[in-house]
């Protein structure tokens, strides 16, 4: 069973990341992210990101080291790693990896609903959406072929490999979904139970 965790946004377990580097305060973070690709796999703005550092210190997780002054900038919050943060980035890690957890995308509802809406529209709505997969995928190979080409380990891009292997499976999965909305005896089927409703 998944354990509750006292700060359970996905975007603390990246804090806890950064922070096994070294102390750093969270506009750091925040640049970091970004700069390593990572904030695509957390959605977070400055603000989720401040007030998920907060919900860490509240926990126990990270401590403020020190507050850097410096006469360009803002006065800065410098955070380092617990013992306790460093057990539950791994512990956290370990769950994540290892155990598979049921999530409930808006698509799978969009899915569970789908013969409420024409074959003709639903098929529609479908190539629309698999074009919007193809480009992302076709981006994504892009950005990986330009890391790897610049040096970049694999493993530090296998999110990425990830994110093409879940769109590449959806397409299929679309592509076959259209060809069976598409099935004669799928429309009359359709028509005899919803065609009078619409």
């Amino acid at each position: 069973m998944e354990k509750r965790r006292k700060v359970a946004n996905p975007l603390a377990l990246a804090v806890l990341a950064e922070l096994l580097a070294e102390p750093m305060h969270p506009y750091e973070m925040g640049r970091r992210l970004q700069e390593h690709g990572k904030d695509r796999s957390f959605k977070y703005n400055r603000g989720s990101l401040y007030m998920v550092v907060e919900q860490l210190r509240k926990a126990g997780f990270i401590i403020e080291q020190e507050t850097v002054r410096d006469t360009q900038r803002p006065e800065r919050t410098v955070y380092a790693l617990t013992e306790e943060g460093r057990q539950e980035f791994y512990n956290w890690m370990r769950e994540l990896v290892s155990a598979p957890r049921h999530e409930y995308p808006h698509f799978g509802v969009a899915l569970s609903l789908l013969s409420l809406l024409s074959p003709t529209e639903a098929a529609e709505l479908l190539d629309r959406r698999l074009a919007a997969l193809t480009a992302e995928a076709a981006e994504i190979r892009a950005s990986v072929r330009g890391a790897v080409d610049g040096g970049v380990t694999w493993v530090f891009l296998v999110e990425e490999e990830y994110r093409l292997a879940v769109l590449d499976a959806e397409r299929t999965f679309i592509t076959q979904l259209i060809e069976s909305l598409k099935q004669p005896d799928y429309v009359r089927a359709w028509q005899e139970i919803f065609g009078s409703r619409t």
